[in-house]
């Protein structure tokens, strides 16, 4: 038998911690509940601690237990790292890649990107996710990407700035807030309908840039919004690379606010392992990169 610690043994003390129980953590894993308990024991007492402790009839951690897990978990994390990486190289190209890009980001960049993507790897299925807000963040969370480019900073991860996109309130040339001949403070927007883009995510909500309008229209697609506001349907802040025709046609017109007319988000791509990315996924990385450069 052997007198060395295994990352076996790690793995089922962690199935254990997570799940609450032996009879479990044992379902989750596909293994006995014996063989969990004997795992358990036995990297007790080649460790000389206790790691679990009964708490009715679950278990918890003790004190030298959850430090020490702690550091384990970053071997068990590394370990399927490592795995993905095998798994990655011996696969080769990818079937599919699945992305989500939040409605922020210029949709001709975007289709540029995804053009020369095409033209290189044919045989790629793509399943594109168009998010807003945290939607795009709940599917990284949850591991159904493998690409992000989102507004919203991802905890823990380093992402690489794409583009800083300009967001401009506006309204229609006929829309009353014009008709004040003046400038703007929040008081005026709060007399009238803010167009706002709904959250795609289906766990959270959030509510960026509404002023508390009480006429808010909420709408799933910045396009809809784009189109309500040249209809003098409310107000709205607009990326400027979705509206430039629009400025330049006279449809919409800046709102003459004495702050804030303006406001500029930064948008990142997210890769969660350089080193475990296909082939596909690195080539649409650079195909992201290389349509802002050219745009």
């Amino acid at each position: 038998m052997s007198s060395r610690v295994t990352l076996a043994q790690w793995q089922m003390l962690a199935a254990v911690v997570d799940h609450g129980s032996f009879a479990r953590a044992a379902e989750a894993v596909h293994k006995s509940p014996s063989t969990l308990n004997h795992a358990v024991h036995r990297l007790e007492a080649l460790l000389g601690v206790p790691l679990l402790e009964p708490v009715g009839r679950n278990v918890r951690l003790t004190e030298a237990g959850e430090m020490l897990l702690r550091r384990a978990r970053q071997l068990i994390e590394s370990a399927s790292a490592l795995e993905d990486v095998a798994q990655a190289l011996s696969q080769g190209m990818e079937s599919e890649i699945s992305l989500a890009v939040d409605q922020l980001f210029p949709s001709d960049l975007l289709a540029r990107a995804l053009e020369g993507f095409s033209a290189a790897y044919p045989q790629v299925r793509i399943q594109l996710h168009e998010t807003t807000l945290t939607g795009g963040s709940e599917l990284w969370d949850a591991g159904q990407v493998d690409l992000l480019v989102s507004a919203l900073p991802q905890e823990g991860q380093l992402g690489s700035l794409l583009v800083r996109e300009t967001f401009v309130a506006v309204a229609a040339p006929r829309h009353p807030l014009h008709a004040l001949g003046r400038p703007l403070d929040l008081r005026d927007l709060e007399q009238h309908r803010q167009l706002v883009v709904r959250d795609s995510s289906r766990s959270t909500g959030m509510d960026a840039g509404w002023l508390k309008a009480e006429e808010r229209w909420t709408v799933s697609h910045l396009a809809t919004s784009v189109d309500l506001a040249e209809r003098g349907l409310g107000f709205a802040w607009l990326p400027r690379s979705r509206i430039s025709q629009a400025l330049t046609q006279g449809a919409l017109v800046p709102l003459p606010l004495l702050n804030g007319g303006e406001r500029e988000i930064d948008i990142h791509l997210y890769l969660p392992d350089a080193d475990s990315a296909g082939p596909g996924v690195r080539a649409m990385v650079e195909q992201l990169h290389h349509s802002v450069q050219e745009g």
